[in-house]
């Protein structure tokens, strides 16, 4: 009876394989042309949405401006074209949604400084390349001294070029009846090696007034190109001691990591973290150093340590987590969620959850996994131990929070603010 339906199974499957196939037949180990394709994957929207929103904030500037030939004022350069484009364009940030409609999970986004567009990390860099160029339209004076602090990645150099730039207007600020300060020979070697080299350098010349201009060297038969400054430009001395003062104090444009701030309703789940592969992806150089820490691991594994070199290896091993995802539990049972760079301190972790806090005033504690109080804020999240994922319970200052209570007007039931509650979501 076994041997029966062993026959018959055999036989069932051999039926469901399909129709056979000649050794000889040409098309053998093609694969049927019938089976339809996979559906191409999405697309996300184009970065025309972001150069859009550029452009219309360059337009409002250059209408502002009014038409011909105007004077800008920079008094504090690097940080106006942020708070004017933020203020003139209002940005729809463009958040991809990851696949998986967890919400708790995360995907790595930045914000550009200057949209505030929303992106990833491998076009926010390029995004913000595109941003300046457009704003070079407007602000031609604030957007070379971005271009200068953010396209060179040498800081050194930076700073030493910046120095010498500014060391150049400030000699015609200081002597503006002596011709030769207003003259820069393009050739002279301290130019070339410290000033030319820089990306934005020759925008910043040109937009604060210079102009190119072949002139004979004195006392020889010989021409050079030289940057000239403009009579119209050394008319106005103020202007240039705002660029100059610009100059010095410009900063670098650097994409903040975006939060992705959310709140969920009380539940169980809260210890359980679903982290994305951005935490653990690695470059070569660090499959490299890690290849290596493993073979030191292994000797030391073979020797006796002590708790200090213990402890060492321990914090060593968490720097390879580069962001941690951390959730506030509170009184309520209500959890706050926000993303962080492992390096930040906990003191960018306070400004955040008192963002969120009705009452954003009273001091309170945060307890560490452990039961530990957090109190050194200028600690970083790794030498606290929360990366790559930690849930903090938050609790007010008793001492406070008895003054507070037999105080008429606070409630103290709900922490957090009331739309933030009212957008609270179940974890999935």
């Amino acid at each position: 009876m076994k041997k029966l339906f062993e026959g018959f199974k055999a036989d069932i499957k051999f039926r469901g394989a399909g129709p056979g196939r000649r050794l000889t037949d040409e098309d053998r180990g093609i694969p049927d042309k019938t089976v339809k394709a996979n559906p191409a994957p999405q697309r996300q929207p184009s970065g025309q949405a972001q150069v859009a929103a550029a452009s219309a904030a360059i337009a409002r500037l250059e209408s502002k401006q009014g038409k011909g030939k105007t004077t800008h004022k920079v008094s504090d350069t690097t940080h106006a074209p942020d708070a004017e484009l933020k203020q003139e364009v209002k940005v729809i940030p463009n958040v991809k949604k990851s696949e998986t409609e967890n919400h708790s999970m995360y995907n790595i986004m930045f914000r550009c400084p200057l949209t505030g567009e929303i992106l990833e990390k491998e076009e926010i860099e390029s995004h913000i390349k595109k941003s300046i160029e457009m704003l070079s339209t407007a602000d031609p004076i604030s957007a070379s001294i971005m271009k200068i602090h953010t396209f060179n990645k040498d800081q050194d150099k930076v700073k030493l070029g910046v120095e010498t730039m500014a060391r150049y207007l400030k000699n015609i600020i200081g002597n503006p009846n002596e011709v030769k300060y207003q003259k820069i020979k393009l050739s002279n070697k301290v130019f070339q090696e410290k000033v030319i080299c820089l990306e934005g350098a020759h925008e910043f010349f040109e937009a604060v007034g210079f102009e190119k201009k072949i002139l004979a060297l004195q006392g020889q038969d010989l021409q050079e190109e030289f940057y000239v400054l403009g009579i119209d430009s050394l008319e106005i001395l103020s202007d240039l001691q705002s660029y100059h003062d610009s100059l010095l104090s410009g900063e670098p444009l650097i994409a903040t990591l975006d939060r992705q701030q959310q709140i969920f309703e009380p539940s169980f789940q809260a210890a359980k973290f679903d982290l994305p592969n951005d935490f653990y992806n690695l470059t070569v150089e660090e499959i490299r150093l890690e290849q290596k820490a493993r073979t030191e691991k292994l000797q030391q594994d073979s020797m006796l340590r002590t708790k200090a070199m213990r402890e060492r290896d321990e914090k060593q091993e968490k720097k390879k987590y580069k962001y941690t995802v951390l959730r506030i539990r509170f009184p309520d049972g209500y959890i706050l969620q926000g993303l962080f760079c492992a390096q930040e301190q906990l003191s960018v972790l306070v400004e955040f959850i008192r963002q969120h806090l009705q009452n954003d005033w009273l001091p309170f504690d945060l307890i560490s996994p452990c039961g530990q109080k957090l109190e050194d804020e200028q600690l970083t999240f790794i030498e606290c131990g929360l990366v790559p994922s930690a849930l903090l319970t938050f609790r007010w200052d008793e001492a406070i929070l008895a003054d507070v209570k037999a105080t008429d007007g606070y409630n103290m039931e709900n922490v957090l603010k009331q739309d933030l509650l009212s957008s609270a979501k179940t974890f999935s």
